[in-house]
C-alpha cells in the first residue's frame, strides 16, 4: 500500500456477545501491523469486552475506551463504549441479550458509517435467531445493510486468495430456491459482480463462471429446465452486453476440476452450493463481503461458534483478513 494514503477508520461491531466475536476481534487487533494501516474502533460494551479479555486470559491486550469516534487514538485499538449497563454474558448460549447487544453495535456503527464518521465496517458474527424481531426483521447482515444504506440491489460475496464467489440467492430454504430464481435476478447479480470486480478488485476485464442449479446442469432438461429456460438466457444476454459470463457449469465437476482458477469470480445459485466448496478451499482465511453497496462492509466467513466460545482456541485469521480486505477495497475505490 502507498504510504501517502490516509489512515482510515475501520468500525468493528462486537457481534453476538456470547460467541467468539470478542476473541477474534482482540486477537486480530493484537497484531501491531493493523495499527499501522488503520484506526480500529470497536463498537461494543466496555464491561463485556473486559469479561472476555479476563476469561480468555488476554492480559497483554488493551483497548482505549472512548465515547465517540472523534476521541479515537490513531495509535491504539479503540472501544467505543455504547452502554454502561451490566450485560450478562452466557458463553456459548443464544440469548435475547446477546442478540440485543449485536443489534446495538451494528446500528451504531452503520449510523456513523452513513454519516462518514468512519470509512468502513467489519462485522463480527451474529445469531439471526436471537436478534430482536421487531427492530431487526432481516435474514442476515447482507439484507439489513442493503436496507439501511438504501441499496436496491446487493450481492453477498465470499473472498479468499484463490476464489471469489457471489450468490444469486442468500439465506433461503432449499424449497424456495428454484421458485426465486429468474432471468432478471441472475442478470442483476452478474452485473453487480462484474462491476464489483472492476471497482473493488481492479479486474480490468473480468471473467465470471455461472453455476447451474440442477445436477449435471439439468442434463438437457431431464433433471430440470432452469438451465435452458433461465440461466443460459441470462448468460447470453449479459454476454451480448460485453460482460464475460460463461456457463452454466455443473457445480460438482466445476470445483473438482479446479475450473474456478480460470475465472475472476464464480456465481452460485444458492447458499450451500457455493459455501461448501468455498469453506473447504479457504480453510480459516475466507472473508464475507457485501458488493453493490455505497459503503464497504466485510466480515469473517464463520459464525458465532458457540461451541468454542471462551476457550481461547478460535482462529482470528478470517477476521484479520476481513479488516485487510476492507482496507484494500477502500483503497481501490479511492484510486478510481
Amino acid at each position: 500500500m502507498e504510504e501517502n494514503l490516509p489512515l482510515l477508520k475501520i468500525g468493528i461491531t462486537q457481534g453476538d456477545t456470547n460467541g467468539i466475536g470478542y476473541e477474534v476481534i482482540m486477537k486480530a487487533l493484537a497484531n501491531s501491523r493493523i495499527l499501522d494501516l488503520c484506526v480500529p474502533i470497536v463498537y461494543g460494551v466496555g464491561k463485556v469486552a473486559a469479561f472476555h479479555k479476563k476469561t480468555l486470559g488476554l492480559n497483554d491486550f488493551t483497548m482505549q475506551v472512548v465515547k465517540s469516534v472523534q476521541q479515537a487514538n490513531s495509535k491504539k485499538a479503540n472501544l467505543l463504549n455504547l452502554s454502561d449497563e451490566e450485560v450478562k454474558v452466557e458463553l456459548g448460549v443464544a440469548t435475547p441479550t446477546s442478540g440485543r447487544m449485536a443489534e446495538l453495535a451494528l446500528k451504531a456503527a452503520c449510523k456513523d458509517l452513513k454519516e462518514k464518521m468512519i470509512d468502513a465496517v467489519v462485522t463480527a458474527p451474529i445469531n439471526k435467531s436471537v436478534m430482536p424481531e421487531k427492530s431487526f426483521n432481516f435474514s442476515g447482515h447482507t439484507e439489513f445493510l442493503s436496507d439501511f444504506f438504501g441499496a436496491k440491489d446487493s450481492l453477498m460475496m465470499m473472498v479468499s486468495e484463490n476464489l471469489r464467489l457471489g450468490f444469486v440467492t442468500n439465506h433461503l430454504p432449499i424449497e424456495q430456491v428454484a421458485q426465486n430464481i429468474n432471468k432478471e435476478l441472475i442478470i442483476k447479480k452478474i452485473k453487480i459482480l462484474n462491476q464489483s470486480l472492476k471497482t473493488d478488485f481492479l479486474c480490468t476485464n473480468p471473467k465470471i463462471a455461472v453455476l447451474a442449479l440442477n445436477p449435471h446442469a439439468g442434463d438437457n432438461g431431464k433433471i430440470g429446465k432452469e438451465e435452458s429456460e433461465i440461466i443460459k438466457l441470462a448468460i447470453e444476454q449479459v454476454f451480448s452486453e460485453k460482460i464475460n459470463a460463461f456457463g452454466p457449469f455443473p457445480a460438482d465437476g466445476f470445483f473438482a476440476a479446479e475450473q474456478y482458477r480460470k475465472f475472476d469470480a464464480v456465481l452460485a445459485m444458492y447458499h450451500d452450493q457455493g459455501m461448501i466448496p468455498f469453506k473447504v478451499l479457504s480453510m480459516d482465511g475466507g472473508v464475507n463481503f457485501t458488493a453493490g453497496l455505497p459503503i464497504v462492509r466485510t466480515s469473517p466467513a464463520h459464525g458465532t461458534a458457540y461451541d468454542i466460545a471462551g476457550q481461547n482456541i478460535a482462529s482470528c485469521e478470517s477476521f484479520r483478513n476481513a479488516i485487510y480486505l476492507a482496507l484494500d477495497i477502500l483503497h481501490n475505490r479511492l484510486s478510481e
